[in-house]
């Protein structure tokens, strides 16, 4: 799988693992940890999270810029990667976060470091292929550098929960992911009798090593500190991993290609090949513009891992065995992510020898059909389920009451595979058509419109809050189904340009 590939690939790669550690250990935990610690709804955790989450690919632009414009990708990227660490290391702060705000400048610190460092590193793998030694394997390297990236998010999120239980465990308790919702209902006096003589009272004992304690009003507060300070040094963790990644890159860093110096014209050019060369390059921008105006609803419905698929985990989801925390679902799509690339390369190889090969832009529109589907199959999953509404209004639903967690593990399993369509062949796809002198400012593009994407995930959370959960994922599933067919209906067009 890796012959014939540059040199660069797999060190390119394994600086990014380190980094994407990182960054999933935070994801993994931060929709739960801002409604924990602030005592806000979903939709309010979802509005913090899609800014965060849409600066992150919108300062990539950016980055993408300030690269472009110094020529020095490998200085940017290890200055995106010092800032993200300063960062993380606001955020595992208890006595500097204390509001929503203060996180949120933390976040925007986070954004700023992963907008230097992730347009610029992925601009670099793809300048390995501009040659035509590597220029047929550009699709597939890419795929690669996905797949040894997510080997780090696919750990990150059990790295996480284990530190946050960990020092639940060492405050006297153990871990439940309904309780910390409940106690603040109880400190705020919103929970009826009822609740507080039935489920909270059996939760706080069961947490309790088997005896209810005297006073709920303390162990709600206890319990709470508890939980958010386990958050709080989750995040030390991230810290970690962008020291490795940093080591990784800075001993590496002589294998990654260095950007070609700026020439001066050929003054024997004529005016009709410079007409040319222009035009080429509109359609070759206007062909990316379309692409990613296309992705923005991809990531609309992707990115709701992170959210609404997290809080469908804890509010409607049958928790134990390995799926033993609303976070450890987030690691099954990394994990998918490594599985299942070695398998597509060799379908698409296969393909390929037979001349039957989709196109970069046909993969794009496939893989919209095939994220349709899984939201298809939550919304046939969640069908009966009651409104949030009235589960947060009984303390939760009873074990018997809840869904088997294969109905997430399907989910996710073939919305890895959708993304396995969409995002590394669309990174291949912007390298392949982006002018070479705008190499860094187009990948910063693409995740530009991941950004706007990201910036509607609080339409998700509204949704999951107010309508049914059906309805909610049937909404993912128009949205997947109408980008495909808008794809597909301009193949022939991009199809050209990429040539």
């Amino acid at each position: 799988m890796l012959k014939n590939h540059p040199k660069g690939l797999i060190p390119a790669a394994l600086a990014n693992m380190g980094e994407r550690f990182g960054f999933y250990t935070m994801m993994a935990i931060l929709t739960l940890f801002l409604m924990s610690k602030f005592n806000i709804s979903g939709t309010e955790a979802g509005t913090l999270y899609s800014i965060f989450y849409g600066a992150i690919y919108i300062l990539a632009l950016v980055g993408g810029i300030i690269a472009d414009k110094l020529r020095n990708y490998k200085g940017t990227i290890i200055a995106g990667l010092f800032i993200m660490s300063i960062g993380y290391v606001l955020l595992s702060i208890p006595a500097l976060i204390t509001t929503k705000y203060i996180a949120l400048a933390a976040l925007l610190v986070i954004a700023f470091g992963n907008g230097l460092f992730k347009g610029n590193l992925q601009a670099l793998v793809g300048q390995m292929y501009d040659n035509d030694e590597y220029r047929n394997k550009r699709d597939s390297g890419f795929q690669i550098f996905y797949m040894f990236i997510n080997i780090g998010a696919m750990f990150a999120p059990f790295m996480a929960t284990w530190v946050r239980n960990t020092f639940v465990k060492m405050q006297g308790y153990a871990y439940n992911a309904d309780l910390p919702g409940l106690c603040h209902q109880y400190l705020d006096n919103k929970m009826t009798n009822d609740v507080i003589n039935g489920r909270f009272s059996e939760l706080a004992t069961a947490v309790s090593n088997g005896v209810l304690p005297v006073d709920l009003s303390s162990f709600s507060t206890n319990y709470l500190h508890a939980f958010n300070t386990g958050f709080h040094y989750a995040f030390l963790t991230a810290v970690v991993a962008m020291g490795i990644s940093l080591i990784i890159f800075l001993s590496t860093k002589r294998h990654l290609p260095a950007p070609i110096s700026k020439v001066k014209a050929a003054t024997n050019i004529s005016a009709e090949e410079i007409r040319k060369n222009a035009k080429e390059i509109k359609q070759r921008i206007y062909a990316l513009m379309v692409v990613f105006g296309i992705v923005i609803f991809f990531w609309f419905s992707f990115h709701q891992n992170g959210l609404t698929l997290t809080m469908f985990a804890k509010d409607y989801t049958l928790l134990g065995g390995v799926f033993s925390s609303a976070e450890i679902f987030q690691s099954i799509n990394p994990f998918l992510v490594v599985f299942l690339t070695p398998i597509i390369i060799a379908i698409f190889a296969a393909r390929a020898k037979k001349g039957k090969e989709p196109s970069t832009p046909k993969k794009i529109a496939i893989g919209m059909g095939i994220a349709a589907l899984a939201f298809v199959v939550m919304a046939v999953g969640s069908i009966g389920l009651p409104l949030l509404n009235d589960v947060t209004a009984q303390g939760g639903l009873t074990d018997a009451a809840r869904v088997t967690p294969w109905l997430l593990f399907a989910t996710y399993f073939i919305l890895t595979v959708a993304e396995l369509f969409i995002s590394p062949l669309g990174l291949s796809f912007v390298s392949k058509v982006a002018p070479p002198h705008m190499q860094g400012l187009m990948q910063g593009g693409w995740l530009t419109a991941t950004a706007v994407g990201n910036f509607s995930l609080f339409l998700g959370a509204m949704m999951y809050e107010n309508i049914s959960i059906s309805i909610t994922w049937t909404v993912f599933v128009a949205v997947c189904l109408i980008s495909m067919l808008v794809m597909l209906a301009m193949v022939k067009w991009l199809e050209r340009v990429a040539k």
